[in-house]
């Protein structure tokens, strides 16, 4: 599979499953198994990190937030 087609898939299941997936490599591991057919190990694994940096990256993004408007509030 190229690297197009695991960042397609990957975005796929986050955006029907976005509640389930985090940040844990492990969990996004066995949803990712449990959910694709076919495929080897290494493909399930290139999309299971994928989704996991693209949850961290979304999770950094909206953490910052906060803090700046408590500190513009007070």
């Amino acid at each position: 599979m190229r690297t197009e087609q695991i960042k397609r898939t990957a975005k796929e299941l986050i955006k029907r499953f976005h509640d389930r997936f985090n940040g844990d490599f492990e969990n996004n591991k066995k949803l990712v198994n449990s959910m694709v057919t076919g495929g080897t190990p290494k493909v399930k694994n290139q999309i299971a990190g994928y989704i996991t940096r693209s949850m961290a990256t979304e999770a950094k993004e909206l953490a910052p937030e906060a803090p700046m408007e408590a500190e513009e509030t007070a």
